[in-house]
C-alpha cells in the first residue's frame, strides 16, 4: 500500500490583542464579498507597516509621536513622504515618516527598497516551478495589476546565486555510507552556440539512512579529469570516506575515485544494466529475457555469477542477443562488488533509482525551456528545484535499518553509526 503523505504543519496565528473584537464588530457589520475581505487586509497591512515605521523613527528620535521633543534633541519629525512598495498582494501606496535631518533610516523597508517582504519570494516560487521570466511578468499583471520588467525580476532570481554558492561550500559529513552519481543533460548556450551539456549530481546517504544533495556540477564532457575534480571538492569539504559509489557506467571515475577515495567500492546500477540488455529486445521478448538474466545477479557469489553469465552467453538467448552478454562483460569489474555484500546492502545499491527520481523532478521543471543563457542560470533553476523537491525528505531510505546493521559488521570503524553522532 502506498504510504499516507503526512500533512505539513500549519504557520503558526498570533493571537488577536485585546480590543481587536470591538473593532470587528465595527468593520464587519454584515456578509462580506472576498474583495471587501481583501481590502480590509490590504489597509490593515498598510496601517501596520506605517505604524512599525513610526516606531522605528521614535527609537531613533528618542521620543515617542506626540510627546514633546526632548530639549538635548535637534532633531525631530518632519512629516511623511508616499512611497509604492510591491507586496506579495501587489503594490501598496505607503507614508513613510521623515526626521529633519536626514538621518532616518528605516530597517522595514529600507531607503531605496521598493519590494516588501513575500514578493520576491513569490517571484521566486514561480521562477522555481519552471515559470519563465515573461510567464511571470503576465501573471504578475493578471493578479496583482502589476507590471515588473524582465531586468527586475532576473534581479531578483539572481540574488539566489549567493544561497547556490553558500550551499556548494557547505561543509559535509566525514563519511556517507554510499553515494549515487547520474546525470542529465540539458541546453545552454555558451560561445553564440547552444550546446547539450551534463549537469551531475551526487546523492549521499549518511549513517542514520537520510539523504543528502551533496552538490551539483555542469560540464560539456565528462573524464578522469572532471571527475578527480569533483572527489577533491568533495574532500576539501570534508568529505573523508566514500564507502560504496553507485553509478551508470560514467566516464573516468574509477580513475579518478582510485586516486582520491582509494578504499571505495565502485558499483554499477544493476538495473540500468538490465535496461540496456533489454533495448536489444523486442516488447514481447523482454520478460523472457529478462527471466534469462535473472540468475546472474541474482548469484549468492561472483564466482557462481560468473558461471551464471557463461550459462547465459551459451545459451538461446545469448545466442540470440550476443550484445548483451557482451555489455555484462564490460561492465564486469563494476558489477562483482555487488556479490560481496549482505540482501539487505544488495537492496539499497541495486539501483540508482533513488537519485533518476530526483533527476524526473528536475525534468518536469526545465523541459518548458528551450535552453539557458548560461551555466550559471541552469544552476540556479535546477537548485531551487531541488529545495523544492528535498523539502520533504524526512525519512531515512526505505530499508535502510538492516543495511545500516550490516554496514557497521562491514566496515567497522569506517562506518559511523548514526546513534554516536
Amino acid at each position: 500500500m502506498p504510504r499516507k503523505k503526512q500533512k505539513l504543519p500549519l504557520p503558526p496565528v498570533a493571537a488577536l490583542p485585546e480590543g481587536a473584537q470591538q473593532w470587528l464588530d465595527q468593520v464587519v457589520t454584515g456578509p462580506m464579498t472576498a474583495g471587501a475581505v481583501e481590502d480590509v487586509m490590504r489597509g490593515i497591512k498598510k496601517a501596520l507597516i506605517e505604524r512599525a515605521l513610526q516606531a522605528e523613527l521614535s527609537h531613533h528620535l528618542g521620543y515617542a509621536e506626540g510627546e514633546d521633543k526632548p530639549e538635548s534633541s535637534a532633531n525631530q519629525r518632519n512629516g511623511t513622504s508616499g512611497k509604492t512598495v510591491l507586496t506579495d498582494d501587489g503594490p501598496l501606496r505607503i507614508d513613510i515618516p521623515r526626521d529633519r535631518a536626514g538621518q532616518f533610516a528605516p530597517q522595514l523597508i529600507g531607503k531605496h527598497e521598493r519590494r516588501f517582504t513575500g514578493f520576491d519570494d513569490k517571484i521566486i516560487a514561480m521562477y522555481a516551478r519552471g515559470m519563465s521570466v515573461r510567464e511571470i511578468q503576465a501573471f504578475l499583471v493578471q493578479m496583482y495589476n502589476t507590471e515588473v520588467s524582465p531586468d527586475f525580476i532576473s534581479q531578483v532570481t539572481e540574488a539566489v546565486m549567493e544561497e547556490v554558492r553558500e550551499w556548494q561550500g557547505r561543509p559535509l559529513e566525514a563519511v556517507y555510507p554510499v553515494v549515487f552519481f547520474d546525470a542529465l543533460r540539458v541546453k545552454i548556450r555558451e560561445d553564440a552556440v547552444v550546446r547539450s551539456k551534463a549537469v551531475f549530481l551526487a546523492l549521499g546517504v549518511r549513517a542514520d539512512g537520510s539523504r543528502e544533495i551533496l552538490g551539483l556540477w555542469i560540464e560539456q564532457t565528462e573524464g578522469a579529469k572532471f571527475w578527480l575534480k569533483v572527489f577533491n571538492d568533495l574532500k576539501l569539504r570534508g568529505c573523508e570516506d566514500i564507502l560504496i559509489a553507485v553509478t551508470d557506467g560514467l566516464k573516468g571515475m574509477a580513475e579518478a575515485l582510485e586516486a582520491v577515495y582509494p578504499r571505495t567500492t565502485l558499483q554499477t546500477c544493476i538495473v540500468h544494466l538490465l535496461r540496456n540488455s533489454l533495448s536489444y529486445a523486442g516488447y514481447r521478448e523482454r520478460k523472457a529475457l529478462a527471466d534469462a538474466l535473472k540468475p546472474i545477479y541474482q548469484a549468492v557469489s561472483a564466482e557462481a555469477a560468473e558461471a551464471a553469465l557463461e550459462a547465459f552467453a551459451e545459451g538461446e538467448w545469448g545466442q540470440r542477443f550476443p550484445t548483451v552478454a557482451a555489455a555484462w562483460r564490460r561492465a564486469w569489474e563494476q558489477v562483482i562488488p555487488f556479490f560481496a555484500f549482505p540482501p539487505e546492502v544488495r537492496r539499497v545499491i541495486y539501483t540508482t533509482n533513488a537519485i533518476e527520481s530526483l533527476n524526473a523532478g528536475i525534468r518536469k521543471i526545465i523541459k518548458t525551456r528551450g535552453h539557458f543563457p548560461t551555466d550559471e542560470a541552469a544552476t540556479k533553476l535546477i537548485w531551487l528545484a531541488l529545495r523544492n523537491i528535498t523539502a520533504d525528505w524526512k525519512k531515512p531510505m526505505l530499508r535502510w535499518r538492516a543495511a545500516m546493521n550490516q554496514f557497521a559488521i562491514l566496515y567497522g570503524e569506517r562506518f559511523i553509526p548514526a546513534v554516536t553522532k
